[in-house]
């Protein structure tokens, strides 16, 4: 297993990234502080290469590889955007990339990283373990296998989003980010640790695929109940990552759930008054702080909207949600 990241980890992340990923713009919103009765600040990570923050740590990880491993390639796991991360981040290395995806995965997700130059294996998410494929490909065909959230470059990468959003502006009083395995909120929380902010970093997810809220609740890695489904097609990790959760139990100040109606409103919200189109899963923060989820007592709250690929029928029934 990787070791534990640190603060220098994402520092070091950042300087490999500069000039390669988008330095994501902040937001802030006069009609959504007027609606929420707070100051609020939005990191749109749908701006970003692909979509989405996962071409942080995909690009942090593929960069450190030597040329044996380059040579040998890349074989990663993924619902869409990690997949698109992945695959850019090896276009532009020069890198072959497979990547495991399940076969409902929206279908905009599966073309673009199929255009990116990656080979896309295809798995039914409700039969088969992706990870064991994943692994299965490797020792058949060689290969690096890049995890989407539970490795420290992954963490570090993808915390140059709280990194650079603390370089930006006044910390705020809470951060809101959305969760799934917990790589981007545990890289979050290292930057808001090392910068010695006073802020308090929160975990969103869906209300069915609340692991991480109810494992900081016990203190243990809580599992999503079987069957569970939600629209957050990115959010649907069944249980927090080893390395994730050990760092979110130490520094995240607690979780929030949101329902699927509450994604939509959000989404919704993001088109109509922030003229940005985000995926389900890139909306959660901002349908926590929308619903109310948020205690009075923030003043000030950062959200993160990581992502914007999102499937056009799912788009259309939020727009008429």
């Amino acid at each position: 297993m990787s070791h534990e990241p640190t603060f220098g980890d994402v520092e070091d992340a950042a300087q490999r990234l500069h000039g390669h990923a988008v330095r994501t713009p902040l937001i802030a919103s006069p009609a959504l502080n007027a609606l929420t009765g707070r100051q609020v600040l939005l990191k749109p990570e749908c701006l970003q290469h692909t979509g989405s923050f996962k071409f942080r740590g995909a690009f942090n990880r593929l960069r450190q590889l030597n040329a044996k491993e380059r040579a040998g390639g890349v074989v990663a796991w993924s619902s869409g955007n990690h997949a698109q991360g992945v695959a850019l981040a090896a276009q532009l290395l020069d890198i072959p990339a497979r990547i495991v995806m399940p076969a409902d995965a929206p279908q905009i997700k599966t073309t673009n990283t199929q255009a990116l130059g990656a080979e896309v294996i295809t798995y039914d998410r409700y039969r088969e373990d992706r990870e064991v494929i994943a692994r299965d490909l490797v020792a058949r065909d060689g290969g690096t296998i890049v995890p989407s959230f539970d490795d420290t470059d992954i963490i570090a990468g993808q915390g140059t989003v709280g990194l650079e959003m603390l370089q930006d502006a006044e910390p705020p009083e809470a951060l809101l980010v959305c969760c799934s395995g917990g790589g981007l909120v545990a890289g979050c929380a290292l930057a808001v640790e090392g910068l010695g902010a006073n802020t308090d970093v929160f975990s969103v997810e869906p209300a069915d695929f609340n692991d991480h809220e109810r494992s900081l609740f016990s203190g243990n890695r809580e599992r999503v109940r079987a069957g569970a489904t939600s629209i957050c097609d990115a959010l649907l990790a069944p249980t927090p990552g080893a390395l994730t959760f050990k760092i979110n139990q130490r520094l995240l100040s607690g979780g929030f759930s949101v329902s699927d109606d509450d994604v939509l409103f959000a989404m919704r919200f993001a088109f109509e008054h922030l003229k940005l189109v985000l995926e389900p899963g890139g909306a959660v923060a901002l349908a926590a702080l929308l619903s109310g989820r948020i205690p009075e007592r923030y003043r000030s709250v950062g959200v993160v909207l990581s992502g914007g690929n999102v499937d056009p029928a799912v788009f259309s029934t939020a727009l008429a949600h």
